[in-house]
């Protein structure tokens, strides 16, 4: 009977063309908006984990009070020895000490005045130790617009947005003006080796990078930085694991007094991050609900419009014997069969254009300008595992809610009244 259903739907266009189209748009729409939420949600994530949140953060308490207001005066001291211990104690998470800080930069003309002045957001780096993946991890080689990385002590880079409107060119000298962990004044000359252009508007407004020595020797931190901060080696956040590392650490100093022990937080409990997860998630599930609900009406009106085209057909098979319990199942089966064509043809057409988008994206920097948010200016989409059968879900549930509601007007017919109509 398979293979005879099989046949019908393939050889009797006028009543499978219109739903194997309407399911196959519905599941093509439903991929690609799918993988476009994941790609803007994982890049999202990575660039907040790579620049801020990592995968664990390691503070003091009195830090994570203000930890927006970037505290240094309530930094980790004795941060060589802390990292060795969290090292020991977890040598599968990669880890490095950060130090973020804000400040201003003045850039003296041949005079020695002020030629062009800005406020800077900054980050301290490892960025000489041979083991550290931090250059990798800002993307640095591939961000950087002019000039080359730092590859000696006293080089920075800047933002290439900043340079350009101040016409800075490589190898020119600023002052960096901070404060101490102390409170008093902070000077330090650096030379700009390059700048770089990172395609989020947070950090292209105003950006300063530099080595942890250069700026702990600035700002006074002798042996302490703000932050400590952990990523998983597979480079992908792993909520669960990262809740039970957390967990089992802040256990063995809960019983401390002390505000300036350490204490660690995850990715998902930092700047909004859990909100901003559930959020697009949720987003996800109610596309994928919409979308079902859609399908489902319009192929039940197409369900009730090749129904009533079919009532001859009924007729004859009735006439046959053939019980409407069974007339009704073989809706279903043919439902099946549809959902299954329209799902893979859909999914096949919406991998594609979710590989175009993957590989090109969309340049959504226009409306990132004033944005505080850290969020790529390309919005690309990410083909994931689930991509190639997510599409099914509302592509079978739909077509078969569809032809149910639809064949239900089978056992609202009496006999009679089909042998009539298939008379006429």
């Amino acid at each position: 009977m398979i293979r005879f259903l099989f046949k019908g739907i393939i050889n009797d266009r006028s009543r499978s063309l219109l739903p194997i189209i309407v399911v196959s748009i519905g599941v093509m729409l439903s991929v690609v908006m799918y993988c476009w939420i994941r790609g803007i949600i994982g890049e999202s994530l990575r660039l907040n984990a790579s620049f801020t949140t990592g995968h664990l953060k390691v503070m003091t308490r009195a830090y994570l009070k203000d930890v927006d207001q970037m505290p240094n005066d309530l930094a980790i001291m004795g941060v060589d020895n802390q990292l060795r211990v969290l090292k020991a104690a977890y040598p599968d998470l990669d880890w490095v000490r950060r130090i973020r800080f804000g400040g201003l930069i003045d850039f003296p003309d041949s005079n020695g005045e002020t030629r062009a002045q800005g406020p800077v957001v900054g980050w301290a780096l490892d960025l000489f130790s041979p083991q550290s993946k931090e250059l990798a991890r800002f993307n640095l080689e591939k961000s950087l617009v002019s000039g080359k990385l730092p590859a000696k002590p006293c080089q920075a880079l800047i933002s290439d947005l900043f340079a350009a409107k101040f016409h800075i060119k490589p190898g020119e000298t600023f002052t960096l003006f901070g404060t101490t962990m102390e409170g008093g004044m902070a000077f330090k000359n650096l030379i700009v080796s390059g700048t770089v252009r990172f395609g989020s508007a947070p950090l292209d407004r105003g950006a300063i990078i530099a080595d942890i020595s250069d700026v702990q020797l600035a700002l006074g931190m002798d042996d302490a930085a703000g932050e400590i901060l952990a990523f998983f080696n597979s480079d992908r956040y792993d909520n669960e694991q990262a809740f039970r590392i957390s967990s089992a650490f802040n256990q063995k100093y809960k019983s401390s007094k002390d505000e300036y022990a350490p204490v660690m937080i995850s990715l998902r409990e930092q700047s909004g991050m859990a909100e901003f997860i559930d959020y697009v998630d949720s987003i996800g599930s109610a596309m994928i609900i919409v979308f079902m609900i859609a399908m489902s009406i319009v192929l039940w009106n197409a369900g009730l419009l090749g129904g009533l085209r079919r009532y001859n057909e009924f007729g004859i098979r009735l006439a046959m014997g053939e019980d409407k319990d069974h007339i009704y199942k073989t809706l279903i089966y043919e439902a099946v069969f549809i959902g299954t064509i329209g799902s893979v043809l859909g999914t096949t057409f919406g991998l594609g254009i979710a590989w175009y988008l993957q590989t090109f994206g969309i340049n959504i920097s226009g409306i990132m300008k004033n944005s505080s948010l850290l969020m790529p200016s390309i919005a690309r989409a990410e083909i994931t595992s689930a991509a190639w059968y997510i599409g099914f879900i509302p592509g079978l549930i739909s077509v078969v809610l569809g032809n149910a509601l639809s064949g239900i007007g089978i056992y609202k017919r009496e006999t009679a009244q089909l042998f009539k109509e298939l008379g006429a």
